[in-house]
């Protein structure tokens, strides 16, 4: 499992909130960790953050996961001090009801919860009706508007009050796993690419990407800047392995069966097979996800950055995304990090990567 540093570091990411649009503060715990390790750490003017190792190689690996995560954002005050909010990214509006959230102003944070009526008061016949967003609101305990905007402004973003917990079989579970966990899988092979320094032959540019789940919009910036040959984007997959799921239309994925490699137009062939054939050679468990079409994460835009760019995609299964409660094992964590160390390290500048 983790070491007691590593995780502890796991742990100050995920309770950090980062929703689209507002990263400092993870991006700063991000510095602070891993600026004694790397060459050099810098940001660009979008936020992305940049950690190398060998800068003056010609032959540039791209590691990135994005450390954005989903939120909301407050779109209005009523007259009774309650806030109605807009998403950021993809939030499902149907675990949103009896939530516990957090403001985070420039003043401090403020906590509130998402409101509910109670089921008493609700006719049977809309008891399991889906709420839209623009019907739920945050009671943040002000006693009017004039009240409430002493606290919070409009714009400011708003993120789920949920705890990290460690489950049974070296589970975890959190909101913002997607993609913290990829971020960290990325960090962690710097890590140990700087613990190894004296048998790297390639350079290497990690980058903590922001805006991923508004449209990849940090990949397309940070990848233009690190020119890469060849790059791997770590995100989250669907884990398949729970109730609902219909098998015939989703691949099966399972927590604590290894990481997953896509494969599809997405994704180099060589760096597929490469990936691969590393894993084998090492007994690191892996699985596959066909990915017939480009993906919805940073491969997609680093696949078509400049003149083209090489690109795999390593994804930690994740169950229940776009939850508070997303699931993953530690122990895919670690073989994401063995595979993904092993890979570069292999490298060296007579490789090609034409199909």
């Amino acid at each position: 499992m983790l070491s007691g540093k590593s995780r502890e570091f796991l742990y100050r990411l995920l309770e950090t909130p980062s929703p689209s649009g507002f990263e400092s503060k993870v991006q700063q715990v991000c510095k602070e960790y891993m600026e004694p390790l790397m060459d050099e750490v810098c940001k660009d003017v979008h936020g992305n953050q940049f950690y190398i190792l060998n800068k003056g190689c010609d032959f540039r690996v791209m590691l990135c996961g994005h450390v954005d995560e989903i939120g909301l954002m407050v779109n209005s005050i009523d007259e009774n001090g309650y806030l109605r909010v807009v998403a950021i990214g993809g939030v499902d509006p149907a675990v949103l009801p009896g939530q516990r959230v957090v403001v985070h102003t420039a003043q401090g944070d403020v906590r509130g919860v998402v409101g509910r009526k109670p089921i008493h008061l609700i006719p049977e016949k809309e008891r399991d009706k889906a709420f839209e967003l623009h019907e739920l609101w945050i009671d943040i305990g002000a006693q009017g508007k004039e009240d409430a905007e002493k606290l919070v402004s409009v714009a400011d973003p708003v993120t789920l009050d949920v705890p990290i917990r460690e489950m049974n079989n070296g589970l975890i579970t959190a909101r913002g796993l997607d993609d913290k966990i990829g971020a960290f899988v990325c960090l962690d092979v710097m890590s140990e690419l700087a613990r190894k320094r004296g048998d790297l032959k390639v350079g290497v540019w990690c980058v903590t990407t922001v805006q991923e789940e508004i449209g990849l919009r940090g990949a397309v910036t940070s990848a233009y800047t690190c020119a890469p040959k060849t790059a791997i984007a770590v995100d989250v997959g669907w884990a398949t392995d729970h109730p609902g799921i219909d098998k015939a239309r989703y691949a099966e994925i399972k927590l604590g069966k290894g990481p997953i490699l896509d494969k599809g137009p997405n994704i180099n062939p060589i760096v597929f097979e490469g990936l691969k054939k590393i894993a084998e050679a090492n007994g690191i468990p892996y699985q596959v996800m066909p990915a017939p079409k480009a993906t919805g994460t940073d491969a997609n835009m680093i696949q078509l950055s400049r003149s083209g760019v090489a690109t795999g995609l390593v994804g930690i299964p994740n169950r229940y995304m776009h939850t508070p409660v997303e699931i993953i094992s530690l122990v895919d964590v670690e073989n994401a990090v063995n595979l993904i160390s092993k890979w570069v390290l292999s490298l060296n500048e007579d490789i090609s990567f034409i199909p």
